[in-house]
């Protein structure tokens, strides 16, 4: 394998799954056993504002029980491999949990938000948050109370960090999906955006995405050993 320089990761959430992180999508995740217009979008928060932070400090309170797993400190590795060649990664995940950072990789752009912050609706306040939000809590930064809500980007809302993901991908030479579905937008369009510049694209899940056919290298199987053999390739070391 001829070694890239700067490579840009896309996960989701088939790289959590093996450490115990409840999927969305698949026919046993989480959309199958709530209504995502209930409690993931801002029409449901002003609804019912204490189902929405239930459904919330619950996946908050369950975060210390799992840890990282083997593609996680793959990708760790990879950061830290590629910089001593004299590249880079640019991480983008689709997950809010934080077993990239725990697993030790340091340049993540959470596109759809981070569990372990908050965020005020009337002043846009971002802080770490590690305890149960309520409809009650007073904002610190403009003391209102009712507007503080998990820092998670729901349906109908925009991604964050759009700038830097299409400055990361056209700047790289090599695009790779992790554990997506291919079909949540606009991360699915990742990888038509990298081939349109050229840039080859691989793709590692446990089975094929709906745009599987866009990518011109595959790997299937577990993230926990694709992901390992993966990155030792990359690194020249397998």
């Amino acid at each position: 394998m001829t070694q890239p320089k700067y490579i840009v990761v896309l996960t989701g959430s088939g790289i959590s799954a093996e450490s115990g992180v409840a999927t969305f999508r698949d026919k046993d995740g989480v959309w199958a056993k709530y209504d995502f217009r209930e409690v993931a979008t801002p029409e449901g928060f002003a609804a019912n504002p204490a189902l929405v932070h239930d459904f919330y400090n619950a996946r908050r309170r369950a975060l210390p029980s799992v840890e990282p797993n083997d593609a996680h400190r793959a990708l760790a590795e990879l950061e830290s491999g590629l910089a001593a060649k004299g590249g880079r990664l640019t991480l983008i995940t689709q997950n809010v949990d934080d077993l990239h950072e725990r697993g030790g990789v340091k340049n993540v752009l959470h596109m759809h938000g981070e569990l372990l912050k908050s965020t005020c609706g009337a002043c846009g306040d971002i802080r770490d948050w590690r305890e149960d939000l309520s409809a009650e809590l007073v904002c610190n930064a403009c003391d209102r109370s009712g507007a503080l809500r998990p820092y998670v980007v729901w349906f109908g809302e925009i991604p964050r960090h759009m700038d830097e993901a299409a400055d990361a991908i056209m700047s790289a030479d090599l695009f790779v999906s992790i554990g997506t579905s291919g079909s949540v937008y606009p991360a699915a369009g990742f990888v038509s955006e990298a081939r349109a510049l050229g840039v080859p694209a691989t793709e590692i899940n446990l089975e094929p995405s709906e745009n599987a056919a866009l990518f011109n290298d595959s790997r299937y199987g577990p993230a926990t050993k694709v992901v390992p053999q993966w990155v030792r390739e990359v690194l020249g070391e397998g």
